[in-house]
């Protein structure tokens, strides 16, 4: 057994994370960490993925970078790794190569003197016997002395779903090390900011990913910008993914469309991160998954309410924060931000849908043809476009001319994956020789794919082209305009 290092006595310590001025939430995290660490009397050293401010940097990714890790931080007394699945496994993560990163790690962890994983985040199928990789990611995470985690129920899973001894998971807090950034109050950050002094401010901060729901925040806003509302969306797409750009135009499409709703795209520093914290009356967290979050710590530090959704362990980080309101759908979200600029939401339950008779079968009291209308406009202003207004003669609503376009899934290039040993290395070779020919077509495809149905909508909406009369598959049956 080796020798366990105290962690409270001076060090050589090594830290493994992202690192600034790298965009990364996780670099944040760490440099104030690193700072915490050198007022202690440390002697820290950093290693990040790629060139930084960081003292050393190489690919974490794979067994390489578990020899890395290994390699480097055998002069050290300890190492701190920010552990991440997107930071220390190739994307996506095959089943092949979470067992070699798993086994890699796990051997690298256990050649050292003192490991400790500050686990961001890991994915909780992982830890199911039933998956051929659970043993793999079970060796990774006892091989670290410690495991350290920001909320009770990451804690309980580690212990419970992935077997690590409950003496070597430790519950620390999350803005233990984070300090304000910005000496601007109130009036003086709005003022720099732009914002109306009277204006509710909801906020939703941070990197701009399809798990973060800020299209959720926006759709749940809806109606509040003539009650002096407004939502401001603030940050950057962290990865450039076909699934990360579809969100952003979305995005863009909610806003262009929704009183009061502003999406500012762009990295902000972090006192201008801070600023807009401050400006705000409520941060708003919409996520659909999360292990815990960064921008809640920051909110208490700077005495800003929260609204979140039940998911993940953010529900235990924020139960505790003062002002906070924990929603757990769409329609709780909706009525926590009414409820915030002090009025009730006027949500209509899905399960009202309108009636009609005519053309329903004997006995019906629901139009069929209105509840099809219903759903594909739905779907419509849930890609961005407008749903359309149009009625057929016998009451029910057009499907959108843009309704068969949007329908289309966007152009996507093929995972590098395979299930066969060593495939999966030859195709994500392949795909960094091509992808720099590849991402332009396909991004082109998509975006005339947009232009198009957007074109339709704004068509159909100005009366310019007339919807042709739906057939069999439009509406369930063919109806006579007259």
């Amino acid at each position: 057994m080796r020798p366990r290092q105290a962690p409270d006595i001076p060090h050589r310590v090594l830290v493994v994370a992202p690192y600034p001025p790298v965009r990364d939430g996780i670099g944040a995290y760490a440099v104030q960490q690193v700072r915490n660490l050198r007022r202690a009397g440390h002697d820290v050293e950093v290693l990040s993925p790629v060139p930084s401010a960081a003292h050393h940097h190489a690919e974490l990714r794979g067994p390489a970078g578990a020899a890395t890790v290994a390699r480097l931080g055998a002069r050290f007394d300890r190492v701190i790794v920010h552990f991440h699945p997107d930071v220390v496994y190739h994307l996506p993560p095959t089943a092949g190569a979470r067992v070699s990163t798993g086994l890699s790690y796990g051997l690298a962890f256990r050649r050292l003197r003192h490991v400790e994983l500050r686990l961001h985040e890991i994915d909780h199928r992982w830890a199911d016997p039933s998956d051929p990789t659970a043993r793999a990611s079970r060796f990774m995470l006892r091989g670290a002395d410690l495991v350290t985690v920001h909320s009770g129920e990451q804690r309980d899973h580690l212990v419970d779903g992935f077997g690590m001894p409950v003496d070597r998971v430790r519950l620390v807090d999350h803005g233990a090390d984070f300090t304000a950034r910005t000496t601007a109050d109130r009036e003086r950050a709005r003022s720099s900011l732009g914002i109306d002094g009277d204006e509710h401010v909801f906020l939703c901060i941070g990197f701009v990913q399809p798990h973060k729901g800020f299209d959720r925040a926006a759709r749940a806003f809806a109606g509040l910008g003539s009650r002096g509302a407004r939502l401001d969306i603030v940050g950057s797409a962290r990865v450039t993914d076909q699934a990360t750009r579809d969100h952003v135009t979305e995005l863009r499409a909610i806003a262009a469309r929704e009183p009061g709703v502003a999406l500012h795209l762009g990295f902000v520093s972090d006192e201008m991160f801070d600023r807009w914290i401050v400006a705000s009356d409520t941060v708003v967290l919409p996520y659909r998954h999360i292990w815990s979050s960064s921008v809640a710590e920051r909110a208490a530090l700077l005495d800003r309410p929260v609204i979140a959704t039940r998911v993940g362990g953010l529900a235990h980080q924020v139960e505790a924060m003062a002002g906070a309101v924990l929603v757990d759908d769409n329609a709780g979200l909706a009525r926590a931000l009414g409820a915030a600029v002090g009025r009730a939401a006027e949500t209509a339950p899905l399960a009202m849908w309108p009636v009609g008779t005519g053309d329903d079968t004997e006995g019906s009291t629901v139009n069929r043809g209105v509840i099809q209308a219903e759903i594909e406009a739905r779907a419509t202003a849930a890609r961005g476009g407008v749903p359309s207004a149009r009625t057929w003669s016998a009451g029910g609503a057009t499907p959108a001319l843009s309704a068969s376009v949007r329908r289309v899934s966007p152009l996507r290039a093929a995972a590098p994956v395979s299930a066969r040993p060593g495939v999966s290395v030859v195709k994500r070779l392949i795909h960094r020789v091509i992808a720099w020919e590849l991402m332009p077509i396909t991004d082109q495809v998509n975006r005339l794919q947009r232009a198009t149905a957007d074109a339709l909508d704004r068509a159909e909406a100005t009366g310019d082209v007339a919807p042709e009369a739906p057939t069999a598959d439009q509406g369930g049956e063919t109806r006579d305009r007259g």
